[in-house]
């Protein structure tokens, strides 16, 4: 549907509910035009329409708007990564979540050795392969679920010692046999692959980590962006009508990189 058909859509619906319900129309301070009453937080204050507007946001959601795909590219036990995950995605998609789309990929700058004995090498060793490949295996097997465990390893004082309570919090009908099994079989080392290959067709290619893609693109400015103020960055570049929390002010954070 157009923006025009929306705005239209919207105003005869604003129009209805300031007539049939018995409230009266905006005051002379108001001097937007119906279709703009939703515009902006500010604007449904001064013409007296929160209310309806965020009964539209919550009940039109935007169908014909894809949301923001985040794709963020990390290693378990980098700490950089970790501050990223625990202090701008989880309480980014915790607000927006209606507007973005969240994949997270835990390989990062790991390299793949399949002639090795050990199948992966890890930039903070070992216990980051072992980390990477739980994570991966709990974002598999737990779907939607997946990003509040993540966040809950990764927000702990030990990574890998937190998987199984963060997993029984969070996805108590999946037990930890299913995601031992996939670590130690099979399906944990394809996982892992899979992993690198995405990470390997990065274009241009990471040279850090966390790195992310938005809608499947990076550039240096939505990096910046990114790592002041995630939450900033999503509703810039959501293009359909901006949630009411993304009217907040945005909160700037230090950045670093592993």
């Amino acid at each position: 549907m157009s923006n025009m058909k929306l705005s239209g859509l919207l105003s005869v619906f604003l129009l209805f509910c300031t007539t049939s319900y018995g409230m009266s129309h905006p005051k002379p301070s108001c001097h937007y035009p119906p279709s703009q009453w939703c515009r902006s937080l500010e604007i449904a204050i001064e013409c007296k329409v929160q209310k309806q507007c965020m009964e539209v946001n919550a009940t039109r959601s935007n169908q014909a708007v894809p949301p923001v795909s985040v794709t963020l590219y990390y290693e378990s036990l980098c700490p950089a990564c970790r501050v990223f995950v625990t202090q701008q995605l989880f309480p980014t998609w915790t607000m927006l979540q209606d507007i973005m789309t969240v994949t997270l990929v835990p390989y990062g700058n790991a390299k793949e050795l399949p002639s090795a004995n050990s199948l992966f090498t890890c930039q903070h060793g070992e216990p980051e392969c072992q980390g990477n490949m739980i994570e991966a295996c709990i974002i598999r097997l737990t779907g939607h679920s997946a990003i509040q465990i993540i966040y809950c390893m990764e927000s702990a004082a030990n990574v890998l010692n937190a998987a199984q309570p963060c997993l029984q919090l969070y996805a108590p009908s999946v037990s930890w046999t299913s995601v031992d099994s996939c670590v130690k079989g099979g399906l944990g080392y394809q996982l892992m692959h899979a992993n690198a290959v995405m990470t390997r067709a990065l274009n241009p290619a990471h040279t850090h980590v966390p790195w992310v893609t938005f809608n499947g693109e990076y550039t240096d400015e939505m990096e910046d962006k990114a790592m002041s103020s995630l939450f900033h960055l999503v509703c810039q570049l959501y293009k359909g009508v901006k949630p009411p929390a993304c009217t907040g002010a945005p909160v700037r954070l230090d950045r670093s990189f592993c």
